[in-house]
């Protein structure tokens, strides 16, 4: 679903499809939309990994990195099978590893991160079972505007027009976010189980043994 798509799905629910009578241009729902696109990325990103190469020493930049929301992983040294996570640190636009062997100038330290999904005209990084979500939280953001907006403004909906789109709106951002946290949950168990430093196995123990 791209844009396009998107802000026709978001007019539909909020039930602002004529367009002689239209509630919201189109920007100012793109900026809802946006700001949806914004918060399922901080629970949710789009994954994406990147080689960075050391300039001699544990410090690395990763300035280079677009949209950056989390650093999952550091691999280091690469092309190791199992691959080989190192413990890192962040502190601005540097990433340090904290590995027993130093990277000498030129090797490469492959980093696994998060960035921010991309929905435009053309094209989308949004799961297809995630856009659902997108649009309920621009529909909660988009209501909650107007709401704000008609407060102690006659309409032709009635004097209370704005308490039923503040409740409703209300609403879906609840069912909104309720959702980004599952769908958190969810990534942080996949993260952990894909990312988890790799260790040796430890010594074989007899458990029936007494403690």
């Amino acid at each position: 679903m791209n844009l396009t798509e998107m802000r026709v799905r978001l007019r539909r629910d909020l039930g602002d499809e004529d367009p002689q009578g239209q509630r919201w241009n189109d920007d100012e729902l793109d900026r809802h939309i946006a700001h949806a696109v914004r918060e399922l990325s901080l629970a949710v990103p789009l994954e994406a990994r990147a080689q960075l190469q050391a300039s001699g020493g544990r410090e690395l930049s990763i300035a280079s990195l677009e949209d950056v929301v989390a650093i999952g992983a550091a691999e280091y040294p690469v092309g190791n099978y199992p691959p080989t996570y190192v413990r890192f640190s962040l502190w601005g636009q540097s990433l340090t590893i904290h590995s027993p062997r130093e990277p000498e100038q030129g090797e490469e330290v492959r980093v696994y991160y998060g960035q921010v999904h991309t929905l435009d005209e053309t094209s989308s990084t949004i799961p297809r079972h995630l856009e659902e979500l997108v649009a309920i939280g621009a529909a909660g953001y988009a209501a909650l505007e107007w709401a704000s907006f008609a407060v102690n403004r006659v309409n032709v909906g009635g004097s209370d027009t704005w308490k039923g789109y503040l409740e409703w709106g209300q609403d879906r951002l609840a069912a909104f976010m309720r959702g980004l946290s599952r769908h958190s949950q969810k990534n942080r168990v996949r993260s952990q189980r894909l990312y988890r430093p790799y260790e040796p196995p430890d010594e074989p123990q007899d458990w029936r043994a007494a403690p």
